[in-house]
């Protein structure tokens, strides 16, 4: 489990075993953007999601859901 700095209490970030590989699995110039866009989601606090969400930069993307205090990261990914 990740823990990121947000503007309220920390969220726990946890990304399932298929979204870690692929994270980690990217090139390293896009690699930073996934993070980043984990960074973004985790740094608002006040995120409302029922289900599934999806947030997108440039070139990559994540998919994750939010329970209580914890983002689940279901899938990451690149265009590149």
């Amino acid at each position: 489990m990740l823990l990121l700095p947000s503007a309220g209490d920390p969220m726990k970030v946890e990304l399932v075993p298929q979204a870690a590989d692929a994270l980690f699995a990217v090139p390293d110039t896009v690699h930073e953007e996934i993070v980043a866009l984990i960074e973004a989601v985790a740094e608002e606090p006040r995120i409302q999601v029922r289900e599934l969400a999806a947030v997108f930069g440039d070139w990559c993307w994540l998919v994750y859901t939010v329970h209580g205090d914890v983002i689940e990261v279901l899938d990451v990914g690149c265009a590149r």
